[in-house]
């Protein structure tokens, strides 16, 4: 059923919470979002609803706003590869500082305090010696994958990301990428190539150049993939070697706290948007 809701479904929920709700509301796209900011608000002040795809946000934040006249309702999406594609949106639509919310929690000190909690400080300190910050090496060794993700996209090549194993191209060691296994492992699931891999490696590399920041092209599954293997196999204490990416994942919301989301560029944008419009989002404490 989730599957088959519309915009004007989701609108028409806004809607309805308007029949007792007069306050501000956050339309995001899944429940995990929910979660996450739901940690950050006055929950008897502010709603919050899932749309259940980004596509669901932007059409039902534009319906409320446009058709309904309702001001007091925002949207927060996942940036995905459209800064890849110089795309930009414009409030009420507000994105997430890197490609989705996992990469921007991994990009602040929320990493720091998930590595105190499950990291051998030994091993972790050698680690990093031998090959910098995690932060870095996992972003490194995350944004190839984005970047094939968006070339896919981008050229309509169709390949397949779903399914695939990143320890079949992930270092256990050192974390490195190797790019040459990635596409092949890529290449295992999807069924229209069409493309040879170097070719593709190419392209890959002529991204890069151009690569402001790796977190803007990184995946977030993709990155706490990595950062799993790195606790399992790399630089993890006794208590981490078990965990999985969404025990990862799970780890980061826990550590991403109020304090972390006020240095983000998201805060500080739906903070002037909310004050210019005469709206409290976001608790101060």
């Amino acid at each position: 059923m989730i599957g088959n809701l519309t915009s004007s479904d989701i609108a028409n929920t806004i809607s309805m919470l308007r029949s007792y709700h007069k306050g501000p509301i956050i339309v995001v796209e899944g429940v995990t979002d929910s979660r996450l900011f739901g940690k950050f608000v006055d929950k008897d002040e502010v709603k919050i609803v899932s749309a259940f795809s980004k596509e669901n946000v932007r059409w039902s934040v534009a319906e409320v706003w446009g058709r309904r006249n309702d001001k007091r309702t925002i949207g927060i999406i996942d940036a995905d590869i459209d800064r890849l594609y110089g795309k930009t949106y414009n409030p009420p639509i507000f994105l997430s500082d890197k490609r989705d919310l996992e990469t921007m929690i991994m990009s602040t000190r929320a990493m720091d305090d998930v590595l105190v909690e499950y990291s051998d400080p030994e091993l972790l300190e050698d680690f990093e010696k031998r090959y910098g910050k995690v932060g870095d090496v996992v972003a490194r060794s995350s944004y190839p994958v984005g970047l094939l993700m968006f070339i896919s996209a981008r050229d309509k090549m169709g390949l397949s990301f779903k399914n695939i194993d990143h320890t079949a191209f992930i270092n256990k060691n050192t974390l490195a990428i190797d790019v040459r296994k990635m596409i092949e492992e890529v290449f295992s699931q999807s069924l229209n190539k069409g493309i040879g891999k170097k070719e593709l490696a190419d392209m890959i590399a002529e991204e890069e150049e151009v690569l402001d920041d790796p977190w803007i092209a990184a995946r977030g599954h993709d990155a706490v993939c990595v950062l799993a293997i790195g606790l399992s196999e790399a630089f993890g204490s006794y208590n981490s070697k078990g965990l999985n990416g969404g025990q990862v994942s799970g780890a980061l919301r826990l550590a991403f706290g109020l304090e972390y989301f006020k240095g983000t560029d998201l805060y500080r944008d739906t903070l002037k948007w909310s004050q210019k419009n005469n709206f409290v989002l976001w608790i101060t404490q």
